[in-house]
């Protein structure tokens, strides 16, 4: 959820800000649409973590459950990690990539033009990396196992 939340309110941040600037300067709109499938991006993330998380989770056996404490808490802080930098992500890429946008439509010379947007394009790799180191630490914690603990 919070993986999808971040990716919509990315995704609409920066499409307001890609239509402000195709007001402007309507040749550069394909140009400057990557922040908003970048915000997009991070609702894939979210679905990866959901989906291995579901895979883990098993019915109860002969009376005994299957699926215990530790692993239950486990893959709630996995979807929690992965879906709160998500959400992280997605503020920092629709922000900066609604000004970026912005910005490069107001600037004439094609010089000035691609180095604005080679700076916005630095901003919005290291915004989805943070979406990345959660979904790092996410597959990690997913994975982890304790046979008996915490039944």
């Amino acid at each position: 959820v919070f993986a999808n939340l971040g990716a919509a309110f990315g995704t609409a941040k920066a499409g307001v800000g890609l239509a402000s600037m195709g007001v402007m300067n309507p040749s550069l709109v394909m140009r400057n649409v990557l922040p908003v499938v970048m915000a997009g991006i991070l609702g894939i993330y979210g679905l990866i973590v959901g989906a291995i998380l579901n895979g883990r989770i098993l019915p109860p056996s002969g009376g005994t459950p299957a699926y215990s404490l530790f692993e239950g808490y486990a893959h709630l802080g996995s979807g929690l990690a992965c879906g709160l930098s998500a959400l992280a992500a997605g503020l920092a890429i629709g922000i900066a990539g609604d000004a970026g946008v912005r910005a490069i439509g107001q600037i004439r010379d094609e010089t000035n033009r691609g180095q604005m947007f080679t700076g916005m394009i630095l901003v919005l790799i290291f915004g989805e990396a943070l979406s990345l180191y959660g979904l790092i630490v996410s597959l990690v914690m997913s994975q982890k196992d304790a046979p008996g603990a915490c039944v």
